[in-house]
């Protein structure tokens, strides 16, 4: 599985890296822009992502603001939604509005901070980009 974790926040990117790195490969952005950077290269490489877990709250663009612009790219490529990258909100924030807009603009799991380590798998698990 090859993961983009999107976090400014270093506690945050560490353990993300800590629990999604044994599945495999785990680059990391610290702000929207270098998530978009890395999204558009990983397919100019063809080496997409099979999963992003995506903060709201980040310098340059904001979450939500990435995963529209995602999903944009994805449709010019007239991807399938099943070829699309799995993308899991991972925020402080908890409020309807955000968790709608994250649906609305078609993030697969919305997972509040503190990370739950068993939460998380089970929701990649889910998703079947793991097994274990």
């Amino acid at each position: 599985m090859k993961t983009l974790i999107v976090e400014d926040e270093f506690i945050s990117r560490r353990l993300l890296q800590a629990i999604l790195g044994p599945y495999g490969i785990c680059d990391a952005a610290v702000n929207g822009k270098e998530a978009v950077e890395a999204f558009t290269r990983s397919w100019e490489k063809n080496c997409p992502y099979d999963l992003i877990c995506l903060d709201i709250l980040l310098p340059e663009m904001d979450g939500h603001e990435v995963l529209s612009e995602i999903r944009r790219l994805e449709a010019q490529r007239n991807l399938k939604i099943v070829d699309a990258v799995k993308v899991i909100m991972t925020t402080s924030l908890k409020d309807p509005n955000n968790i709608m807009k994250a649906f609305k603009n078609n993030c697969e799991e919305y997972l509040g901070k503190p990370i739950d380590k068993q939460k998380l798998l089970r929701k990649i698990r889910k998703m079947g980009l793991i097994s274990k």
